[in-house]
């Protein structure tokens, strides 16, 4: 494990942790710097910016909610938030709780939106600035779907923040208050939260780096870009013993009754344009990918300016990791590089036996 952290990091990548979890006991392993001007190490205990694995704590509250018998996946949209998606071609009517967990509802990303110029200008520029979000599911809509519900599959950040907004209308609390309750708490993950707008991560934590250009200079990130780091899609933070307790957690069964996890576990395939490893297929808030050595693992990833978490676990909860790397290359051969070492990395660390 060391040894492929330590190829992660001469893809470029300055900083990289690795937390593994077995039967056998905890494994970790870093490599790189935590930050560019002291050249500390890396934490590998440190607080991470969790991005779009935020998703996995809001649809597995929601097929709680599912089990409790409060909404069904097949409720629309439309029944849950009346003409909240009804412009430019988007019909609420058509477009379902399991549409908005799996990526299939067609619904545009509002992330394109809200950082229109990949600059480190308009990063500056609008870090600060938050939206509710109905104003992001506002901006999201204005567009034509990218094909009608439930006849293909495209990631959209969208369907999150609409998910979130229906767990508030159902229980009359928010997604955070409920993630909170049903999943942090019992489980006793202290060291996970979901601040919100507040945009600091705790102490201790790896510095972000990302670089806008290329051949140009890596940008301190640290402080998330608020228009797409507040909502149900992607703020919580944590760190990676959190995090692989979780997804430990949700694979063996202690969070969701078996009918209710094997909802979640119920995949549709994911295009190979998509930017997946071939293979991977997409359920609740839950991607199956494939390894060399058989079988698979469930997990989600989530990215943001300057890092990418990857959280993964074996299909029965035994074996958990978490990998955070922390920077971003603007070229694209050298972040294809970063990710098929990242990818590799996990392969390995879950098809060990011992």
């Amino acid at each position: 494990m060391q040894r492929d952290a330590d190829a992660l990091r001469d893809t470029g990548v300055t900083g990289v942790a690795v937390r593994l979890e077995t039967p056998r006991g905890t494994v970790t392993a870093r490599s790189g710097v935590g930050d560019l001007l002291t050249r500390r190490p890396v934490r590998v205990d440190g607080y991470l910016p969790l991005g779009s694995t935020t998703k996995t704590f809001v649809a597995t509250v929601l097929v709680q909610l599912v089990g409790e018998k409060r909404i069904s996946l097949d409720q629309t949209v439309e029944q849950l938030l009346p003409g909240v998606v009804s412009s430019a071609g988007n019909d609420g009517r058509t477009i379902t709780v399991r549409n908005l967990l799996q990526h299939t509802s067609g619904l545009s990303d509002y992330i394109y939106d809200v950082f229109p110029d990949p600059s480190a200008e308009t990063y500056f520029a609008n870090r600060w600035r938050a939206y509710e979000p109905d104003e992001l599911v506002n901006l999201a809509v204005r567009h034509k779907p990218s094909f009608p519900a439930g006849s293909s599959w495209a990631y959209s950040n969208t369907n999150y923040v609409l998910a979130g907004m229906i767990i508030e209308k159902i229980t009359g609390r928010t997604w955070q208050q409920q993630v909170h309750d049903r999943i942090l708490r019992p489980l006793g993950l202290q060291h996970t939260d979901s601040p919100g707008t507040l945009p600091f991560l705790p102490y201790p934590h790896t510095t972000n780096y990302q670089q806008f250009t290329v051949d140009g200079p890596m940008i301190d990130t640290t402080i998330p870009y608020r228009p797409f780091d507040s909502g149900a899609d992607g703020s919580m933070t944590g760190t990676a013993r959190d995090l692989n307790r979780f997804f430990g957690a949700l694979a063996s069964g202690q969070l969701l009754k078996p009918a209710e996890l094997a909802a979640m576990r119920n995949t549709v395939p994911v295009p190979q344009d998509s930017g997946h490893p071939e293979g991977t297929r997409d359920g609740l808030g839950l991607f199956f990918t494939p390894l060399s050595c058989g079988s698979g693992y469930l997990g989600h990833g989530g990215s943001g300016f300057g890092y990418v978490i990857r959280a993964a676990t074996t299909t029965d909860g035994r074996r958990t990791i978490t990998v955070s790397a922390h920077s971003r290359s603007a070229d694209p051969q050298t972040a294809a590089r970063q990710e098929d070492a990242l990818r590799d990395l996990i392969d390995h660390a879950l098809c060990r036996t011992t």
